[in-house]
């Protein structure tokens, strides 16, 4: 591990972070946002094309929701590192959680639940707060460039119970069996999926989508429940559970997994529509080229 020393400079960094009161960490996290959209010239020129493309807005309205969710992302940033600190009292004065029956209700089912949800709010505080409310969470990840980022945050995901896989290496097997054994398996289903995924309309323009919720959803016919977390005015959070989706069986197979994959992915779109300073735009969503027509899949 050659940069080893990275993952202590970080864990140095959480331990100070800790012991701030937390409306002092959410202004740290104001100022490194602010920061962050001043100097980030390149993700920032990004962010606003691309919410421009997709919302329709102009330049000064795109702007203006781009530094809003910059400033919201330094807090996550400063919240990451205050994650140590959380326990279930602390969860529950920061976070809020709306319809959490839906989700009771699914897993009662004993199937196991492929939990929908994307890159929007604190998704890191989104996993610490349904576990920390009892519910057994295990979550599909993709690793960091970096594999000290890698290390801390699974660190601080674990801490509170949370099994984690690896996306596109063998820890899928295991995932299976988690979600096998009646788990809730969370999938961050708004990333770019690569040659591996298939083309659905995402705000306006064809994406690569992955397909592991609807292949999960139909191998293990559990139901799919959408969940989002977004900050409230004052700095604090709210969970909104969406009532469950199946996988309908029409007797072929393809078509099923793709129609499934267009109505999470309206799912998502729709949340992002709703909150659009919560979502990460300068993400490289469409990084994958789209060549023509879905009729081949």
């Amino acid at each position: 591990m050659p940069f080893k020393w990275q993952y202590y400079t970080l864990k140095a960094i959480s331990r100070a972070v800790c012991l701030l009161p937390y409306p002092a960490v959410l202004l740290l996290g104001e100022i490194l946002g602010r920061l962050y959209y001043h100097t980030a010239g390149r993700q920032r020129r990004r962010a606003i094309k691309q919410i421009r493309e997709g919302l329709g807005l102009s330049q000064e309205e795109a702007a203006a929701v781009i530094k809003r969710s910059f400033i919201k992302l330094g807090q996550t940033f400063c919240e990451v590192f205050y994650t140590p600190a959380l326990n279930p009292d602390k969860i529950k004065r920061y976070v809020t959680i709306e319809n959490r029956h839906y989700l009771e209700q699914a897993l009662a089912q004993g199937k196991g639940v492929v939990f929908l949800t994307a890159h929007l709010g604190n998704w890191e505080w989104f996993g610490a707060a349904l576990a920390l409310n009892g519910f057994p969470v295990a979550d599909i990840v993709k690793n960091q460039p970096n594999d000290q980022h890698t290390r801390i945050l699974n660190e601080y995901r674990q801490m509170f119970g949370i099994e984690i896989f690896a996306s596109g290496t063998g820890e899928i097997v295991r995932a299976a069996r988690a979600l096998k054994k009646g788990k809730l398996l969370g999938f961050f289903a708004d990333q770019d999926a690569g040659k591996d995924g298939v083309f659905v309309e995402f705000l306006g323009k064809m994406a690569s989508t992955p397909l592991g919720p609807a292949v999960f959803a139909r191998k293990f016919k559990c139901p799919v429940v959408p969940g989002f977390i977004v900050r409230e005015a004052d700095g604090r959070h709210r969970i909104t559970i969406q009532p469950p989706i199946y996988f309908a069986d029409t007797g072929d197979p393809q078509a099923d997994l793709y129609d499934l994959t267009v109505r999470m992915t309206k799912i998502i779109e729709d949340a992002v529509k709703a909150h659009p300073d919560e979502w990460l735009w300068a993400r490289k969503r469409w990084n994958t080229d789209y060549q023509g027509s879905e009729e081949s899949r």
